[in-house]
C-alpha cells in the first residue's frame, strides 16, 4: 500500500539480485517507492540460483513454500529444479517493473557511512562511487564460495571447479571425477554425473543425516491448482502450520524431543533399508552426532547412487593434491581427471563487500567472526543499514522469513521518511538483549558442539534462528519500533552540524520551516 508523504525519498542501494533483491524491490513499488536501485555482480538475476548450474540442482523446500507469497505459480513439480526457478524469478522482477532499477555484472565492493553527509558512498568494482541513503544488503548467507585451501590444489593439471561455478563446457564423460564434500549439493551432483563418468570419487570428512524428499511431478490439474491464489494460500498456509510443530524452540533440532527422535529414527531407518546387502555402507554413511547437527540432506537418488559400480565413497577428508589426484588424509593416492569442489560456502553474512558505519567502525572486525544483528536485520553503529537473511535467521520457510525482513525495511524506510531522520539506528541495548536471550534459546540444541556451519570459532550459533516462521513474523513486526532510533543533522554552511537525536521510539517532533528547508536541500 501507497503512503503519504511530503519529504524526499531516500536513495536506496540493494545489493543483491536474488529472492531477497526482487522480492524488496516489489515491495517498494508497492509502497510507491521508486528510489532504488539493484546491483547484481552476476549476468542475470537470480542470485544463488543464477550462480548454481550443477546437474541435479533444485530446492528442498516445496515449491509453494519456495516462493512469493504474493505471487503464485504452475509449479511443474513439489521440488522445483534450478532452470523453473530462475524462470519464476524473472517472471516476477518482469511482472513488477524492475528490470528498470536492475543492474547486471555489477559488483558492490564496499559501502561507507559518511556522519557529516548522512549517506553511504557505495564503491563498485570498477571503482566508480555513488551516494545512497539507505543500503540494503540482499546477498544472503550461502552465496560466496569457499574454496579449499589444500596443499598443491595449484599444481593440480586436471580440470577443477566449485559446484557453485559448474563449468559446463567439460564434458565428464569416461572421466574420473572427484566430488569433495556430502552437502546438500554434492548429493545432487553425484547421482546426475554417475551415469555418464567414467568413474566417481566421493571424499566425505563426515556424513550427513539423510531422509527422502518425496519429489514427485504435477498433474495438469495440480499445477493449475497451485496458480489459483487462494489454493496457493491454503496450502502454504497448511505447509506452515505442520512446520510449526517441528520448528517451536527448535524441537525437531533439540535431542530428546518427539520429534528429533522420529526424523532419526525415520533417517536410520532409510539407511537400513537402502543398503539392507551393504552394511559397510550403512555403516559409513550414519552419523555420529544428533540429528539436525548438521544441515538434514533431502534426497530421493543419493543413497542409490553410492550402490552403483562406478561409484566409491571415500570416508575421508582430502589432505594434499598432486597433479594428478588427491591424496586422503589416511595417505591413500587417488588418480582424477576433474576436481569438483562441493565445499559449501563461507558462512558469515554480507561477505561479498566491505561496509564502514558511525566513525568509521567496520562491521566485520566489529563482528570479529560472531556475526549477529537485531533480528537479523539491523546492526548497532550503521545507520540506515538492513540485512536481508542476516545473522539467526536460517532455517524452516527461508522465504516466508524474507518476506517479513522485507516488510520490516520498507516499514523503516516509510518511518524514516515520515519522521524526517537521516539516520536511523537500532538501539544498542535492546539488540544485546534480544541477542542474549536468543543464543539462551538455542542452547541445548543439536547445533551445539558439532562441526558445522551454525556456529562461529567461539562457538556461537550465528546462522540459526531458535524458532518457527510464525514467531519470527510476530517478533519482527512487534519489536521493530521499540528498537528503532531517529536522528536528524541540521546543516549549515555558516554553524557546525547540530544534531537532533530522538531517544523516543514513537516520538516525531515538528519540523520549522526552515529545517524543512534544509532537509530537502540535502535530499534527506
Amino acid at each position: 500500500m501507497k503512503f503519504s508523504h511530503t519529504r524526499p525519498l531516500p536513495r536506496i542501494a540493494i545489493i543483491g539480485g536474488g529472492f531477497g533483491g526482487i522480492g524488496l524491490g516489489v515491495q517498494l513499488k508497492k509502497a510507491g517507492i521508486h528510489s532504488f536501485e539493484i546491483f547484481e555482480k552476476s549476468a542475470n538475476l537470480g542470485g544463488v540460483w543464477w550462480d548454481n548450474r550443477y546437474p541435479g540442482a533444485e530446492v528442498d523446500t516445496p515449491s509453494v513454500m519456495y516462493s512469493f507469497s504474493f505471487e503464485p505459480y504452475r509449479w511443474s513439480r513439489t521440488h522445483v529444479r534450478q532452470a523453473e526457478l530462475l524462470e519464476y524469478m524473472e517472471y516476477v522482477a518482469q511482472k513488477h517493473g524492475l528490470m528498470d532499477h536492475v543492474h547486471t555484472s555489477t559488483e558492490v565492493t564496499r559501502a561507507d557511512w559518511n556522519d557529516d553527509a548522512q549517506r553511504y558512498t557505495v564503491t563498485f568494482g570498477d571503482g566508480t562511487q555513488r551516494d545512497f541513503e539507505v543500503v540494503v544488503s540482499a546477498v544472503g548467507l550461502l552465496s560466496d564460495p569457499r574454496y579449499p585451501t589444500w596443499p598443491g590444489l595449484d599444481s593440480f593439471e586436471g580440470e577443477k571447479f566449485h559446484t557453485s561455478r559448474w563449468d559446463s563446457s567439460i564434458d565428464l564423460t569416461g572421466k574420473r571425477v572427484a566430488v569433495v564434500g556430502t552437502g546438500s549439493t554434492a548429493v545432487q551432483v553425484v547421482p546426475n554425473i554417475a551415469p555418464i563418468a567414467g568413474e566417481v570419487k566421493l571424499f566425505q570428512r563426515e556424513p550427513g543425516w539423510v531422509l527422502p524428499k518425496g519429489a514427485q511431478t504435477f498433474g495438469p490439474a495440480e499445477r493449475e491448482a497451485l496458480n489459483d491464489p487462494i489454493a496457493q494460500k491454503l496450502v502454504r498456509w497448511g505447509m506452515l502450520i505442520q512446520r510449526e510443530k517441528f520448528q517451536y524452540r527448535n524441537a525437531a533440532w533439540r535431542p530428546g524431543t518427539p520429534q528429533n527422535a522420529a526424523s532419526e529414527r525415520a533417517a536410520r531407518e532409510y539407511i537400513a533399508r537402502v543398503f539392507a546387502e551393504r552394511p559397510d555402507l550403512a555403516e559409513l554413511v550414519t552419523p555420529s552426532y544428533p540429528f539436525g547437527g548438521k544441515r538434514p540432506i533431502l534426497t530421493d537418488d543419493f543413497y542409490p547412487s553410492l550402490l552403483r559400480d562406478n561409484v566409491e565413497l571415500v570416508p575421508h577428508a582430502v589432505d594434499t593434491v598432486t597433479p594428478n589426484g588427491l591424496v586422503d588424509r589416511t595417505g591413500v593416492h587417488h588418480e582424477i581427471d576433474v576436481l569438483v569442489m562441493s565445499t559449501g560456502f563461507k558462512s558469515s553474512f554480507a561477505s561479498t563487500f566491505d561496509l564502514t558505519g558511525q566513525h568509521g567502525i567496520d562491521l566485520h572486525t566489529t563482528w570479529a567472526g560472531d556475526d549477529q544483528a537485531f533480528l537479523g536485520i539491523m546492526v548497532p553503529s550503521f545507520p540506515n543499514f538492513f540485512m536481508l537473511y542476516g545473522p539467526n535467521t536460517n532455517g524452516g520457510a527461508i522465504v516466508t522469513h524474507l518476506e517479513e525482513q522485507i516488510r520490516y525495511v520498507v516499514a523503516a524506510i516509510k518511518y524514516q521518511v515520515r519522521n524526517g531522520f537521516s539516520a536511523l539506528y537500532v538501539d544498542e541495548a535492546i539488540t544485546a538483549a534480544y541477542n542474549a536471550i536468543l543464543q539462551d534459546r538455542l542452547k541445548g540444541t543439536s547445533f551445539d558442539g558439532v562441526n558445522n556451519y551454525y556456529a562461529s570459532a567461539s562457538g556461537r550459533i550465528i546462522t540459526q534462528w531458535s524458532d518457527g516462521a510464525i514467531v519470527y513474523g510476530v517478533a519482527t513486526r512487534l519489536l521493530r519500533r521499540v528498537a528503532w532510533r531517529g536522528k536528524r543533522v541540521v546543516r549549515s554552511s555558516v554553524k557546525p552540524p547540530v544534531v537532533l537525536p530522538v531517544d523516543g521510539a514513537y516520538e516525531q517532533t515538528p519540523i520549522d520551516d526552515e529545517l524543512e528547508m534544509i532537509l530537502q536541500a540535502n535530499e534527506v
